[in-house]
């Protein structure tokens, strides 16, 4: 039976899809469509970089408390929206919600980040991951959070949803927070790989029902977030990480556009030309022509300004920006940073990295 959670959802989500679309440079992109210019839209684009938001998130009360609350998520989630006239939102939460739904919930340490206070060490722990559980229950303010954002969006720009790739979800959970070296996560697929791959088909499982949920909630593109893929050598990633990202994308093929992060993992690209997601987002230390060498000219690349050039001055910015923009050589991009904004650029530094873009014809 249908619980009064899931119907409103359903409720809500069936109302947000009768407003079109009036911006569509980044669907027409990933959908391989001719466009006059590269889409924008910056990771961690709702965040510390906005005032707007420090103030969201103090009435709140903690980052944890802001992600649980809809109506705030939505409030910060159209923010770079008006401010920054981005060609797309992206939801804001955190990819940590997932663990936290499989039975480890985590606190977030102000300065420090993620902790979980209870970690994967051995068998017993991974039999403590929950994988049959509920998404439209447990993941209900994500949800609710995505079908008041569409609405409210009203069309005006898609809306992503996302979710942490399996690997570095499992990095989180063995380490309980982040790491210089990572060594605990790496050690133990050295040492006890049949338990990494049973706590990895939990989470693949888990992720996949996620991001269905978020489709149906509204979310109208979803990207993966290997936010630690480059810690892990080539060997290691293709035989832990991208196995159960393919599996996520084979799930979503028939849905809403993929965009896949792998985060540092230059070395591995050549296996994502394979996979079913229509981008693939590199970070500032891959050379486009590499990327586009390896991942073949049917993938839209997604990426690549370092985040520290926004530091620099607007004309500087607006320089290294363009010479990005020129070495994409009239293919299927989508101009984005290399990583998330830093929470300590100037605002109007942003606003130049994303009007430069957007003056940019192809």
């Amino acid at each position: 039976m249908p619980t009064e959670q899931s119907i409103s959802l359903t409720n809500l989500a069936a109302g947000n899809m009768v407003a079109e679309i009036k911006n569509k440079v980044l669907l027409d992109t990933l959908n391989g469509e001719k466009t006059s210019r590269y889409p924008v839209w910056v990771m961690r684009q709702a965040g510390r970089v906005l005032s707007e938001y420090r103030e969201v998130r103090a009435k709140a009360g903690s980052f944890i408390n802001l992600v649980k609350n809809p109506e705030l998520a939505c409030e910060v989630t159209i923010q770079p929206v008006d401010i920054f006239d981005v060609d797309a939102a992206i939801i804001f939460s955190d990819i940590l919600v997932v663990p936290e739904a499989m039975g480890f919930p985590y606190i977030m340490e102000e300065s420090k980040g993620p902790v979980f206070p209870h970690t994967i060490k051995n068998i017993s722990d991974v039999e403590q991951l929950e994988d049959k559980i509920d998404i439209t229950d447990r993941l209900h303010y994500v949800l609710q959070a995505i079908s008041l954002t569409r609405k409210e969006l009203n069309g005006r720009v898609p809306l992503i949803g996302f979710a942490g790739a399996p690997l570095t979800i499992l990095t989180y959970l063995i380490e309980g927070k982040g790491s210089k070296t990572f060594s605990e996560a790496r050690k133990l697929l050295y040492t006890q790989p049949d338990l990494c791959h049973k706590a990895l088909e939990k989470i693949t499982h888990v992720t996949i029902q996620y991001l269905k949920a978020q489709v149906n909630a509204g979310a109208q593109v979803v990207q993966l977030f290997d936010s630690w893929a480059g810690i892990f050598p080539a060997e290691q990633y293709n035989r832990f990480g991208v196995p159960y990202l393919k599996r996520i994308g084979d799930e979503l093929q028939n849905s809403v556009p993929v965009i896949m992060f792998p985060k540092g993992a230059w070395m591995s690209l050549k296996e994502f030309s394979g996979i079913q997601a229509k981008a693939i987002g590199i970070d500032w230390n891959t050379g486009i022509a590499e990327a586009r060498n390896q991942l073949g000219a049917g993938k839209v690349i997604q990426g690549n300004l370092d985040p520290c050039t926004l530091y620099a001055n607007l004309h500087d910015i607006r320089q290294q920006t363009l010479k990005m923009l020129g070495s994409f050589a009239g293919n299927r991009h989508i101009a984005n940073l290399g990583h998330g904004v830093y929470p300590d650029v100037h605002r109007d530094h942003l606003k130049c990295f994303v009007d430069t873009v957007k003056e940019f014809n192809i």
